[in-house]
């Protein structure tokens, strides 16, 4: 294969959690530009039929559903939808997150299992139903999980906490670990993104106070941009990863380095 040929997603279909902005959407741009049919969530139908529309105009074919995937009992009836429309998964982004700000002393019990449940708790149970109803059965599949740096490391004692946040993309920086080495037997890579500070609306409060700091304290002295993440969730993806399971690519201007 070329290397042109080891990039491309034509036809496979990917399904992007928490793809109606932010980092979810600019991977679904991506994706789309290298031939792949979308599946959108999120838990807001507005934002969905907006990035719909987005994506549309590059040519791109893309189905939506709101669901709240930290609700158990949605995972596997989203699958079925999935499946019923376009009768394959080839690839799974989970990228739906949530964050709570708060000193670790002062952190609620109700916003840690917020976090929990869709970081971690929503994240293994979707990855289980796709790869239980398609990857296991066609003995394939490509599943990248977006991490953080946060996950990496703790926060500077010069930034507020966010403790259930870390807390959460550590776990499921090992539950990716994990699952590449349980399911490279049914042919499923599993690899993960830990993208550093990006402009979203979930960081938004955070760059707002700690921008110039954070990036006096990255080597290439900036927060990542709109096309920043691209190259490395395409890489894992698609087939020029195919001897890559398991690993934690850090997208973050060198922040973990250091």
């Amino acid at each position: 294969m070329s290397v042109k040929e080891l990039f491309d997603l034509q036809d496979r279909v990917a399904i992007i959690t928490g793809g109606s902005r932010g980092l979810g959407l600019q991977i679904a741009e991506a994706y789309a530009e290298q031939g792949a049919k979308l599946v959108l969530s999120a838990r807001k139908i507005e934002g969905l039929e907006a990035a719909q529309a987005h994506l549309k105009k590059g040519g791109a074919e893309v189905f939506i559903s709101a669901r709240d995937l930290s609700e158990p009992e949605n995972s596997s009836a989203f699958v079925e939808e999935v499946l019923a429309h376009f009768g394959q998964i080839d690839i799974l982004v989970n990228n739906a997150g949530a964050t709570w700000g708060a000193p670790a002393e002062e952190h609620p019990l109700e916003a840690w299992h917020k976090v929990m449940d869709l970081n971690v708790t929503g994240a293994f149970l979707l990855a289980q139903a796709v790869a239980k109803a398609s990857m296991i059965p066609r003995r394939q599949g490509a599943i990248v999980n977006v991490a953080s740096v946060a996950g990496l490391k703790g926060n500077s004692h010069k930034m507020r906490g966010t403790i259930a946040y870390n807390t959460a993309k550590g776990a499921l920086v090992n539950m990716t670990r994990a699952l590449a080495s349980e399911w490279a037997k049914y042919g499923i890579r599993v690899n993960a993104l830990a993208p550093g500070y990006f402009p979203t609306k979930m960081t938004r409060g955070t760059l707002e106070a700690y921008q110039a700091f954070i990036e006096a304290e990255t080597p290439l002295g900036r927060v990542g941009g709109p096309e920043d993440l691209k190259g490395a969730a395409v890489l894992l993806a698609s087939d020029a990863s195919a001897f890559m399971t398991g690993q934690i690519i850090a997208v973050d201007g060198g922040m973990t380095a250091i």
